[in-house]
C-alpha cells in the first residue's frame, strides 16, 4: 500500500471517531435545555473559525485558498447550504430518537454511495470491497442492536433521520466530483484535486451562516449571554471535534481514497461511540455489540487487503495542502 493511500485512509478513520464523538457531546448540551438550532449555530461557528485559523497559519494552505477559482468557490458555498440539511436533520433527530437507532439510519449512506458512485464518483473495486460494504453494513446493525421495540420513536424523528442518511450520500458524492473525483479517478489521482481545508472553510463558514441566520430569525437563545454555563463545554466539543477535526479529515481523507471507499472505512464510527459511550458512562457492551463492532473492523481489514488488482490505483500526486 502506497504511502498517500495509507494517509487517506487513517484519514478517514480519524473523521470516524470523531463524528462518533458528536452524539455524546450534544448530550450535555441538550439536558442543559439547547435545541438543535442553536447547537448547530455554535457547532459550525467554531469550526468555521478554527479551520480559518488553520488554514492561514500556513503558506502552502494560503497558496491552495489563492488559487480556488469562482467556481470552486461557489461550489463549497452551495455544498455548505446544502450541509444544512444533513446536520440540522440528523441533530434534529436526536431530540426524539435514542444514538442507536439514529446510526442504524443514518449508516445506511455507505451504501447509498457506494450506488451512486457507479455513475457519478470512482467506484468500489472489485468483489473484496463489495463484500466488505456488505458485512460493515451488518456489524452496522449489530453494533447498534439492543433497541428496545416497546419503546417506538415518533415517526418525524424516524423521517429526520432517514432525510440525513440520503442528504449525506448526495453531498459526500458532490463533495467528490467538486475536489476533482470522477469515475476513473479518485481526486488525487485524476489532478483536479484542490485545497481541502479552503474547501472545508468555505462550506463550514456557509453553513454557519445559515443556521445562526435560522437561529436569530425564528428568535431562539443563540446569543452567547443566553447559553448556559453548562452546555459551553458540549458546545466546544461538538465545534472542534465533531466538526473541525472530523469534516477536515473526512473531505482530505476521501480526496486520497474515493467518496465510496472513505464512506465504507466511515462504518468504523458506531464502534468508536459505543465504546467511548461505555468508558465514559459505564455502558457494558452486550455480547452482540462485540460482534458486530468485530464485523466492521473485518470489513476495513477486508476492504485493504487483497490483490492490488482489486484495491484503488496508487496515487503518487501532491495534494495542495502540504
Amino acid at each position: 500500500m502506497d504511502r498517500r493511500r495509507a494517509a487517506g485512509i487513517a484519514l478517514v478513520l480519524v473523521s470516524a471517531a470523531a463524528f462518533g464523538s458528536g452524539s455524546l457531546f450534544a448530550q450535555p448540551v441538550y439536558a442543559a435545555g439547547v435545541d438543535w438550532l442553536v447547537l448547530s449555530s455554535w457547532r459550525f461557528l467554531f469550526g468555521a473559525v478554527l479551520t480559518w485559523a488553520f488554514l492561514l497559519s500556513s503558506p502552502g494552505r494560503r497558496r491552495g485558498f489563492r488559487a480556488l477559482d469562482r467556481r470552486a468557490i461557489l461550489a463549497a458555498i452551495l455544498l455548505g447550504v446544502m450541509y444544512v440539511g444533513n446536520s440540522g436533520t440528523y441533530y434534529a433527530s436526536l431530540e426524539t430518537v435514542s444514538p442507536s437507532l439514529a446510526a442504524l439510519v443514518v449508516y445506511l449512506y455507505p451504501a447509498v454511495v457506494a450506488v451512486l458512485s457507479l455513475r457519478f464518483g470512482h467506484r468500489l473495486s472489485g468483489r473484496r470491497a463489495w463484500m466488505a460494504l456488505g458485512i460493515s453494513l451488518v456489524g452496522v446493525v449489530l453494533a447498534v442492536g439492543g433497541i428496545d421495540p416497546d419503546d417506538s420513536p415518533p415517526v418525524s424523528g424516524l423521517l429526520l433521520a432517514f432525510a440525513s442518511c440520503f442528504i449525506y450520500a448526495v453531498w459526500v458524492i458532490l463533495a467528490a466530483r467538486v475536489s476533482g473525483e470522477r469515475r476513473e479517478a479518485v481526486a488525487d489521482a485524476s489532478g483536479q484535486a484542490g485545497s481541502a481545508t479552503a474547501a472545508v472553510a468555505i462550506i463550514m463558514t456557509a453553513t454557519a451562516v445559515v443556521f445562526w441566520l435560522g437561529a436569530l430569525v425564528s428568535g431562539r437563545p443563540v446569543l452567547p449571554g443566553q447559553i448556559p454555563v453548562a452546555a459551553w463545554g458540549g458546545l466546544f466539543g461538538v465545534g472542534v471535534v465533531a466538526t473541525f477535526v472530523a469534516i477536515q479529515t473526512f473531505y482530505a481523507g476521501a480526496q486520497r481514497v474515493g467518496a465510496a471507499h472513505a464512506s465504507l472505512l466511515s462504518t468504523a464510527e458506531p464502534v468508536w461511540t459505543i465504546a467511548l459511550a461505555a468508558i465514559l458512562f459505564s455502558v457494558a457492551l452486550t455480547p452482540v455489540q462485540l460482534v458486530g463492532g468485530a464485523f466492521i473492523l473485518a470489513a476495513v481489514v477486508i476492504a485493504q487487503t487483497g490483490p492490488i488488482g482489486e484495491r484503488a490505483p496508487a496515487l503518487d500526486l501532491r495534494v495542495a495542502d502540504e
